[in-house]
Parts: C-alpha cells; sequence; structure tokens
C-alpha cells in the first residue's frame, strides 16, 4: 500500500484500537502485501489491515482461535480484545496478539516439528476450504489468460501451461490422504519466539497432501517430517515453484526483484522437464 491508502489503513487500525481501550501512540509495518500488518505501540497489539473487497479475515481469524484451542503452534487474536472483525469505512481490522521474534532463525527441525504439530491439530478441525488444485487452478488462468499476462513469452507460457497440468494431475491423484494444510508455510510465515516457532498469515489455507505444505519449507525440513512421500514432495515442489512462476505474471504482483526470480524458476522449470517430464521424471 502506498502513500493515502497507506495512511488511510493505518488510521483504521490506530482508531479501532483506540476505540477498545488500547493505547496506540506509534505504529510500526510489519509486513505489506495485498494487506497491511502493523505493531501498534505502546499496547503491543498487532493488527491486520485489509481493504473490505479483498479480506478473508473472518475465516482467518475463525480459524486461528480454534487452532490456538486445540494447540496449534500459530499466532492468535489478542485475548485482551474481542475475536473479531471491526469494519471501518472501506477497511476490515483485526487485532492479534505480538510475538517478538528472537535473534535466531527457525532450525530445519524446529520448522519441520512445528509443522508436524501445526497438521496434526488441524486434523482436528474441520472447516470448508479449497482444494489444492482450486490454488492450481488460479495460477492456471493467468498464464491462459494473454491480456493478464502480455509480459509471458509464448514459450515460457506453454512451459507453465504444461507443467501445472501435468503435476496438478499428479498431486490431486485420488488415493492419497488428504487433510486442511497451511497452504504457505515457507520461512516468512514462521514466526521465531521464545515460545517456539509460530505460524501466521492463515489466510492461504487448503486441503491437500501434507508434502504441499513441506513443499514451501527449505529442502532440509522435510528430513525432519516422518513419513513424508519422496517422490509427491519433489513433485510439489516443481509445482510450487510453477504457480510462483505463474503469479509473477499477475496484475499487481508486488514481489520484489519478481520478474527476475521468474526467469530463473523457468530455467530451473524448463531444467526439469529436460531431465524426464515436468516432474523431473519419466
Amino acid at each position: 500500500m502506498q502513500g493515502a491508502h497507506a495512511r488511510g489503513a493505518v488510521a483504521a487500525a490506530t482508531r479501532t484500537a483506540r476505540s477498545l481501550g488500547l493505547a496506540v501512540e506509534e505504529t510500526v509495518v510489519l509486513h505489506d502485501s495485498n494487506r497491511l500488518t502493523l505493531r501498534l505501540l505502546p499496547c503491543d497489539v498487532v493488527a491486520r489491515v485489509a481493504p473490505v473487497a479483498q479480506q478473508v479475515a473472518r475465516f482467518e481469524l475463525d480459524l486461528a482461535r480454534r487452532l490456538v484451542e486445540v494447540g496449534c503452534p500459530v499466532a492468535g487474536p489478542d485475548p485482551r480484545v474481542e475475536p473479531r472483525l471491526h469494519e471501518l469505512d472501506e477497511w476490515v481490522v483485526t487485532l492479534w496478539t505480538y510475538h517478538a521474534s528472537v535473534s535466531a532463525a527457525v532450525s530445519p527441525a524446529d520448522h519441520g516439528a512445528a509443522l508436524v504439530r501445526l497438521h496434526a491439530g488441524m486434523r482436528r478441525v474441520e472447516v470448508p476450504t479449497p482444494h489444492v488444485l482450486d490454488r492450481v487452478e488460479e495460477a492456471q488462468r493467468i498464464v491462459a489468460d494473454r491480456e493478464r499476462s502480455r509480459a509471458l513469452v509464448e514459450e515460457d507460457r506453454e512451459l507453465l501451461r504444461v507443467t501445472l497440468a501435468d503435476l496438478g494431475r499428479r498431486v490431486g491423484r485420488g488415493g492419497r490422504a488428504e487433510q486442511l494444510l497451511h497452504g504457505e508455510p515457507h520461512p516468512g510465515n514462521v514466526l521465531p519466539t521464545d515460545d517456539g516457532p509460530l505460524f501466521v498469515d492463515l489466510e492461504t489455507c487448503c486441503r491437500g497432501p501434507v508434502e504441499f505444505d513441506l513443499a514451501h519449507a527449505p529442502e532440509e525440513v522435510g528430513g525432519h517430517y516422518p513419513g513424508a512421500d519422496p517422490d509427491l514432495l519433489r513433485d510439489c515442489r516443481l509445482l510450487v515453484l510453477a504457480m510462483n512462476t505463474a503469479w509473477r505474471w499477475a496484475p499487481g504482483d508486488r514481489l520484489p526483484d519478481g520478474r527476475r526470480r521468474a526467469a530463473e524458476w523457468l530455467g530451473r522449470l524448463r531444467a526439469a522437464r529436460e531431465a524426464g517430464g515436468p516432474g523431473g521424471r519419466g
């Protein structure tokens, strides 16, 4: 968010917190993407602010509350206020517990153990969510729409089309165990805290094999997740890479240096295909 848009989001968060009796004298931007995540001081609350038309805050807030109740390692709503949506003008504001990050990054062993705990708790929660293949279809629509992805050259478009289709079929093949997933438990969505790693940003939750979540983590994490299927995990890693590459051509994509990264990722996908198919195997 930029300029007046960002100032409006900050004002909405500040007014909401103050209306609930929380002291706000300073705001610190923690994350800025399709929504703005702020630390409000001195009350030390995290506020997430999104445009009304683009938010999934009700789902995320309810899911986080339920996951905390079953012992999942997630950052939950702030207990000092009622866990609900606050609509102000064009904004939706939710308030969350602030967890200070420790200096050390999350180790692969701790990341894997936390993911095991998260998935175990998620198996105890029933919520309607999209399937992994629904997210694949989102990426496929970007690739297929030449108006939305004009800068994507035809050779690369075809590579992404074939890769997404083939790997989507492999990953979504019937007979695999599926469950509720985080959707994007990469290091950017894992907070290293004194209480251990905590997962944030549940708006991407979906249903599918646990290997899809593992595919977002560093490769070393897979060795600390018992029972993961190595072939399925390999397919999921390439599928996630293809999806992330496709999204770099979505209108309004804001990933820093996104097109340069996409070019590198296309090279990796092409090498995997030349090594024996989209999944790197015959």
